[in-house]
C-alpha cells in the first residue's frame, strides 16, 4: 500500500512538473516609448516621453529575451505587436536604430523591436493603457504591460503639433 501511495504521489508530482514546464515562460519583454524623427517636427526625438500630441510620432521600443537571457531578433521571434486601448494593432520589426540616413553616416548604435504610430488629429485625447505582444516562432505568446501608473501609459494631449518648413 505504501509503494502504491507513493508511486502515485510520484506520477502526480511529475505531471504537475511537466504542466509547469509547458506553461514556462518562453520570452521577456521591456519597453518603453518615445518620440519619434520627424520632418518640421519640435521637440527632441528618442527621448523617452509618455505624453505626445495629435499628428506626433510614438515609438514603442522593445527588448526582447529568451529564457537565458538573451536578447532575440527577428530569426527567434514571429512577431510583436503593440495594441491600444481602442483595440487598434500596430505591428512591430526588429531592425537597427538609429537607422542609416545621410545625417547618421555612423549608422545603427542598437538593435531592437519598434512599433511605430502617428496619432491621428481624430483621435482622443486622454489617458491610454496599451500592452504588446511577442510570439516565437512555435507560436508561444507573452504579452508585456507597462506599470500602471499615468506617468507610464500613453498620455495624448489636446491640440496638435505645428510643422515647421524645413
Amino acid at each position: 500500500m505504501k509503494t502504491t501511495t507513493f508511486a502515485a504521489i510520484a506520477l502526480s508530482a511529475a505531471a504537475l512538473d511537466c504542466a509547469g514546464a509547458a506553461n514556462a515562460q518562453n520570452l521577456f519583454l521591456d519597453g518603453d516609448m518615445v518620440r519619434g524623427a520627424q520632418d518640421g517636427a519640435p521637440g527632441p526625438i528618442c527621448v523617452l516621453t509618455n505624453q505626445f500630441k495629435h499628428l506626433e510620432k510614438v515609438v514603442f521600443r522593445f527588448r526582447v529575451r529568451d529564457q537565458s537571457g538573451k536578447l532575440v531578433d527577428d530569426k527567434d521571434v514571429k512577431s510583436l505587436v503593440v495594441e491600444l486601448a481602442d483595440g487598434q494593432k500596430i505591428e512591430g520589426y526588429y531592425g537597427g536604430h538609429p537607422p542609416a540616413t545621410p545625417a547618421n553616416q555612423g549608422g545603427p548604435t542598437d538593435y531592437f523591436w519598434v512599433a511605430i504610430w502617428v496619432i491621428p488629429a481624430s483621435y482622443p485625447s486622454g489617458t491610454f493603457r496599451y500592452k504588446a505582444t511577442a510570439t516565437d516562432l512555435q507560436g508561444h505568446a507573452q504579452i508585456w504591460e507597462p506599470i500602471k501608473r499615468v506617468t507610464t501609459d500613453l498620455q495624448v494631449l489636446p491640440g496638435a503639433i505645428e510643422f515647421k518648413k524645413p
